[in-house]
């Protein structure tokens, strides 16, 4: 396995409760995500964490699930779908084709990857009881067991927000224009919506081109208007709503909207226009 270099991550770590702040070399462009700690990723990254934590909620698995995936992908890769490694590892958790994870295009799908990844850690009895270096050991085999520890409390911050159990928690600065716009970035942006998440009934606002995602509870709607910000950069999102806070590319951030103009019970997602 991959061992991840600390230097090269661009992530920022602020843990209120040490009384001092940890910096490491940051991005220009990037997701702050504040959740009872601070973590900042690039773009990449960032898209890539909110599909592990996808998958993990698709699949039933417990938060802790997702901290340990999340904590796995920092040390093997970085949250990079890297296309190389040790040996014949590739992608977000350095899985090898010679070790049955798969063919290399299907370990190369960040999904698929996770995927593998839960199953293989759900068959570890006990497993929610372990560390979380010990638990994703057992997993990944690694010659160096006990470096996934020191992603654990990044990852538990992640998972707190990409699972929804914090409001308005991911805010991603979004630089440039858009590489897609209109009807077609709203369509990419739904159709990965759905791989993620699943089974989803996404419609279409009519006042404005994106997509409206039914949320049955705060915790639901977050998890959607997170994952939305996460992965802005790539399907061109301008503006993301639920309930009474709004995000907008524009800002970077988080703002308060007028309560009689919220939504009631879903995320909306609003996309550049074609010009």
């Amino acid at each position: 396995m991959a061992l991840a270099a600390i230097a090269g991550l661009g992530l920022y770590v602020g843990k209120r409760d040490w009384g001092v702040d940890i910096k490491l070399p940051t991005v220009a462009r990037r997701c702050t995500v504040q959740a009872d700690g601070q973590v900042t990723l690039d773009y990449s990254q960032m898209a890539n964490a909110a599909t592990i934590a996808a998958v993990g909620v698709r699949r039933n698995m417990p938060e802790r699930a997702v901290v340990v995936a999340l904590a796995t992908a920092f040390q093997e890769s970085k949250l990079e779908n890297l296309s190389g490694g040790d040996r014949d590892s590739i992608g977000l958790f350095q899985q090898r084709p010679s070790q049955g994870w798969g063919t290399v295009e299907q370990i190369s799908d960040p999904r698929y990857a996770s995927t593998k990844f839960y199953a293989a850690l759900k068959k570890v009895r006990g497993w929610e009881n372990m560390r979380i270096t010990e638990a994703a050991q057992r997993v990944q085999r690694s010659a160096f067991p006990n470096a996934y520890e020191k992603w654990a409390e990044e990852s538990a911050v992640l998972a707190k927000a990409l699972m929804g159990n914090a409001t308005g928690a991911v805010a991603c600065s979004v630089d440039g224009e858009p590489s897609v716009r209109g009807q077609a970035a709203a369509q990419a942006l739904g159709a990965n919506l759905k791989l993620d998440w699943g089974k989803l009934e996404v419609g279409s606002p009519t006042e404005l081109t994106g997509l409206a995602v039914p949320a049955g509870s705060p915790q639901a709607g977050w998890r959607y208007a997170h994952w939305l910000v996460s992965h802005a950069t790539d399907h061109g999102v301008k503006r993301v709503r639920f309930g009474d806070l709004e995000w907008t590319a524009d800002e970077g951030n988080w703002s308060r909207i007028d309560a009689s103009s919220a939504e009631t019970g879903q995320v909306i997602a609003e996309v550049y226009k074609e010009v």
